[in-house]
């Protein structure tokens, strides 16, 4: 294979990619496919304005901080919170097809509205987002994304029913049922979409409801030992299906004190280009050590999903 061929897959139109992509790896199975995601999607519009308490799993130290002291910690907060700057479209025009969306009820609202958290929530209801991504699917109707709703937090089993309502109102026909063969051709041709995935054990109960997506998580602040950590899963093999490999890192108490004037951003840039030189290491593909969906933080600001996109090439070699 050429040097050019190679870098082929990189320089598709991102918005685009699975359309474009070999017909040789149209009826290869998703899951073995090397398939780029964004961690924490809905973090671009998490409410400024103090209206929004932070969210309930946060330590109660910050909690009882935040009431008292809002104007000193709030900056705070967001500077370690915000994980995506780029709205939804904008993620999916640059080639993201995994988003983790994390729901929640807001404490003492007496509407039934979902929104996302992180840190504190969003502004954004849910249904507002899935129905920006159903009209962006609508535009590239050869696009497939995978949707992964968990975390729940203060959703009653009368909200969880609510959601689901909301995902087959937003979706329709567009919403892929559980089904054996899992490839581009065979969803082109019943014009499937998306696929979710919930964290939940309702989703047992509901044939377009797919089970929990594994997602390798490292509580790393530094790349060296996320790397180290995913080297040796690696070693223990895959998931059978759908997984993900998060390269995003964790800040803990200790780092945030020891870098006060920086920000989650700053530490995910600095460390983006040693991540990604090993990503351009991996390998998609069914075989113990092979990789599935690779998702970031900041996604949109490196070279991070041409990157992932790429090593689509390897499986090209292994079936030519």
């Amino acid at each position: 294979m050429s040097r050019q061929t190679e870098q082929s897959l990189g320089e598709l139109p991102m918005e685009s990619w699975m359309s474009h992509l070999p017909c040789a790896l149209w009826d290869i199975p998703l899951y073995h496919l090397a398939i780029p995601g964004s961690h924490n999607a809905i973090t671009y519009c998490l409410d400024m304005n103090d209206r929004s308490p932070v969210d309930l799993t946060q330590p109660d130290m910050l909690q009882k901080l935040d009431k008292y002291m809002k104007p000193l910690i709030r900056p705070f907060v967001y500077k370690w919170a915000i994980t995506q700057e780029y709205n939804i479209k904008q993620q999916l025009d640059c080639g993201v097809r995994y988003c983790d969306l994390r729901i929640a009820h807001r404490p003492n609202d007496s509407s039934s509205d979902l929104y996302f958290y992180h840190g504190v929530y969003t502004t954004l209801t849910v249904e507002t987002v899935l129905m920006e991504i159903r009209q962006w699917l609508d535009t590239h109707p050869k696009e497939v994304v995978i949707l992964s709703f968990s975390h729940f937090l203060g959703l009653s089993q009368e909200l969880h029913m609510l959601l689901l309502t909301t995902i087959r109102k937003v979706f329709i026909s567009k919403l892929c049922p559980k089904m054996e063969s899992l490839t581009l051709r065979n969803l082109w041709t019943s014009g499937y979409q998306v696929i979710v995935s919930y964290e939940h054990n309702i989703a047992s109960y509901h044939s377009d409801l797919w089970p929990q997506i594994p997602y390798w998580w490292a509580n790393k602040c530094k790349a060296e030992a996320l790397i180290e950590e995913f080297e040796h899963r690696k070693k223990l093999g895959r998931p059978g299906g759908f997984f993900v490999t998060g390269i995003n890192l964790t800040e803990d108490l200790k780092y945030i004190c020891t870098h006060p004037t920086e920000s989650l951003k700053d530490m995910v840039m600095s460390t983006y280009p040693t991540l990604l030189s090993w990503v351009t290491e991996q390998t998609p593909g069914s075989t113990v050590g092979s990789l599935n969906i690779i998702a970031g933080d900041f996604i949109t600001e490196s070279r991070f999903v041409p990157t992932v996109v790429t090593l689509n090439e390897k499986l090209l070699k292994l079936s030519s």
